[in-house]
């Protein structure tokens, strides 16, 4: 019968190692890069995102232009203004992005829920004036039937990456 003697020392070594990695990869300086391969895309979306060495991924739940009052019920501001809608929605997420840290130019993938497909243009003027001065993120646009409250015309899952 063979016997496994628990080495100790291996151990502690092992687990110093790893420690070490863990210091390491926390030393190493935080980069977010965006790149566009095809031109139509530039000042739209970013085609690629890459996050090396993230301190912390936020991932924000649909945010829509949903009352934030504790006795709303989900109503919605703004019924049947798709802009209004859309312009709350991103204060929102600015707000919730700012709560945690973090600042819309952490975001790296928006994906943009509507109603109407229609809505398209005004959407993407919409996230322009968001991210005014800043590079766009990588992103998808999905019409759908229905969103989760009556009036909602406007849904947006937002992942940022921060270096803190």
């Amino acid at each position: 019968m063979r016997q496994v003697l628990f080495d100790w020392a291996g151990a502690a070594v092992l687990l110093a190692i790893i420690a070490s990695g863990v210091e390491a990869q926390d030393a190493a300086v935080y980069e977010k890069q965006s790149y566009n391969y095809s031109e139509w895309a530039k000042g739209r979306f970013s085609e690629v995102v890459t996050v090396k060495n993230p301190g912390r991924l936020l991932f924000l739940g649909g945010i829509g232009s949903e009352d934030e009052a504790a006795n709303s019920g989900g109503s919605i501001r703004h019924l049947g203004d798709f802009g209004a809608q859309c312009r709350y929605a991103w204060d929102k997420i600015k707000r919730i992005l700012e709560k945690q840290g973090g600042s819309l130019n952490d975001v790296v993938k928006v994906t943009t829920y509507v109603t109407d497909i229609r809505s398209f243009p005004e959407a993407g003027k919409c996230r322009s004036e968001v991210f005014s001065g800043l590079t766009q993120p990588a992103g998808t646009f999905v019409a759908v039937s229905q969103l989760a409250w009556p009036g909602m015309m406007i849904e947006v899952d937002v992942i940022a990456a921060t270096a803190k």
